[in-house]
């Protein structure tokens, strides 16, 4: 179920909303309000923990894309899951590598719906929420999932990520 809001239709949304339909998600979309551009802000919008949105973040593994689903209460050791995940190194992307590599933009960046699949890797902290809220291809569109449904959805890897 979506939330009605003229966002709805937005390209990034309607692809992310196909792809979530087609992998067999079940969670809802929600369109927070502009104001919402941090994890902190989307948490209190939600009514949920920082700990429990999951930040897709996009990083260069030497010209190959590489994404993280942090906890929103965590920030990515590039150094040490550089060596977790046996790249010589991570750097933060470019905007136009987010949007080579995603289709989306940064801030809205969906754990799925991509032009091509990008190896994904899962804050294992996030389990420790029964519901996680996600990008869905818009940086204004959540959705709700589960960290298993994430892992599922994605075919992602369990990686520390401090």
């Amino acid at each position: 179920m979506t939330t009605e809001h003229p966002l709805t239709e937005h390209p990034g949304i309607v692809r992310f909303r196909a792809e979530h339909a087609n992998r067999g998600g079940t969670g809802n979309i929600v369109i927070l309000p502009d104001s919402v551009h941090t994890a902190a802000l989307a948490a209190e919008a939600l009514g949920c923990e920082v700990g429990a949105i999951a930040n897709s973040l996009l990083f260069d593994a030497g010209g190959a894309p590489v994404l993280i689903l942090t906890s929103g209460a965590h920030r990515v050791d590039v150094a040490l899951v550089a060596e977790r995940i046996g790249v010589a190194s991570l750097k933060r992307a470019k905007p136009e590598f987010v949007r080579e590599h995603t289709g989306q933009v940064i801030g809205g960046v969906s754990p799925i719906a991509h032009p091509a699949p990008v190896p994904t890797y899962l804050d294992p902290w996030l389990r420790r929420h029964d519901v996680v809220w996600a990008a869905a291809g818009h940086p204004a569109a959540v959705f709700s999932t589960t960290y298993d449904e994430l892992v599922a959805l994605t075919g992602g890897t369990s990686v520390d990520v401090e």
